[in-house]
């Protein structure tokens, strides 16, 4: 995900968070019509997302602070973190347990399957060898243990970041990075979902939770006041983000867009190639823009640090 929003919404008009609002609601709706309407259960994940984290919002409102830019981003500390090392639930089998009058049935889940998307990596790999692991067939049409679930967990967490951002402005600029990063996030997963293919391919592109992780950590602490930039747990946090930011981030979209265009051909024809071309695209535009502001925020706070001293 991109860098932690800005406070106040500065250059964003009525106009671009009407028209944010407006596709979150669409959004919304074609979930309820899925899970209502067409029985699709496999999705409750997603409004189980939506509510964890409101529901973590309102915590962090209630026991920490009431400023909306900390809470936002100590959520958003939440959900990397928690995508990256911590337990999420396995999900339902894709095939139904058996029909009734129409509607598939799956079985309840198992508090005993947990599961995270590094173990969703590592148990591939190790199933698996590594070329097997990324076969065309493999990251298209298949779905790692895990990996279905962990989809629709984040899915709930970009509609629930969304709509805060929204509601308390934080953002900025008439095109907001930050609010077409979620729009694109939200198109791509959820129409994945929806046809429950290119799921492995949508999980790697999470491995950049792992730098979220860092970037959250940097901007709660200048928020709490810790700007040294000679301490020692500064300097390693630095070293940590542009690591991450690399390998996690930079690195792996670029090898998932390279794997996309080798693999043209073997896509069928359909939505399913244009899609996730344009969804990458997008991804690794915003991270050019991402790795400018980090270096801008770098060179700021060592700067800073040259004139104290």
């Amino acid at each position: 995900m991109p860098p932690p929003p800005h406070r106040g919404g500065a250059g964003g008009g009525r106009d671009t968070n009407a028209f944010f609002a407006a596709t979150l609601v669409l959004w919304a709706v074609s979930v309820g019509f899925e899970i209502g309407a067409r029985g699709r259960r496999e999705l409750a994940p997603v409004v189980a997302g939506f509510a964890f984290f409101q529901a973590a919002n309102a915590a962090v409102r209630a026991a920490v602070s009431r400023d909306p830019l900390f809470v936002n981003t100590a959520v958003s500390l939440l959900h990397s973190s928690l995508t990256s090392a911590s337990g999420l639930a396995s999900p339902p089998p894709l095939t139904p347990h058996f029909w009734f009058r129409g509607f598939p049935y799956y079985r309840a889940w198992d508090p005993s399957d947990t599961r995270n998307l590094i173990f969703v990596l590592v148990n591939r790999w190790h199933n698996k060898d590594l070329k097997n692991m990324f076969e065309h067939e493999e990251l298209v049409g298949g779905s790692w243990v895990g990996a279905y679930s962990a989809l629709c967990f984040s899915c709930g967490y970009f509609a629930y970041d969304q709509l805060d951002m929204l509601r308390y402005r934080l953002y900025s600029g008439r095109i907001p990075g930050i609010l077409m990063h979620h729009l694109i996030l939200l198109i791509c997963f959820t129409l994945a979902l929806y046809r429950n293919v290119t799921i492995n391919y949508l999980i790697l592109t999470l491995v950049c939770e792992l730098h979220s992780v860092f970037l959250h950590i940097r901007k709660l602490r200048r928020m709490a006041g810790f700007r040294d930039y000679n301490r020692k747990i500064v300097k390693l946090e630095w070293v940590l983000n542009w690591t991450t930011f690399v390998s996690a981030r930079v690195a792996c979209h670029i090898l998932i867009t390279y794997k996309l265009i080798i693999d043209a051909h073997k896509f069928d024809s359909g939505i399913e190639l244009p899609l996730a071309l344009f969804g990458m695209a997008g991804m690794n535009l915003l991270n050019i823009f991402l790795g400018l502001d980090l270096l801008k925020a770098y060179t700021r706070e060592r700067n800073q640090q040259t004139h104290q001293d």
